[in-house]
């Protein structure tokens, strides 16, 4: 029913992460925020005044933003390996 239930978070994690009990891992938090940034931005196009969902986004990408940051001071290749999957741009 969701657009985010727990068998997707499952996909994202195994795919993207170490298993799909790991959930902390960089990589997997980028492509699940990244998932849910797009899920937001299109609902934004529909509904331009939803000043809560806006904030949110805002929010969204900071933190996707961060991960990313902790990803490139630790690791290149991990970082541009997941940019580059995710199909990010800096």
């Amino acid at each position: 029913m969701y657009y985010l239930d727990a068998e997707k978070k499952k996909e994202f994690f195994t795919k993207h992460g170490k298993g799909a009990e790991d959930t902390g891992s960089p990589e997997a938090q980028v492509a699940m925020f990244s998932f849910r940034i797009v899920h937001l931005t299109e609902h934004l196009k529909n509904n331009r005044k939803d000043f809560n969902t806006q904030r949110a986004l805002i929010t969204l990408v900071g933190k996707r933003r961060k991960a990313l940051d902790y990803l490139m001071a630790k690791d290149i290749t991990r970082y541009r390996a997941i940019v580059k999957e995710l199909g990010l741009r800096r």
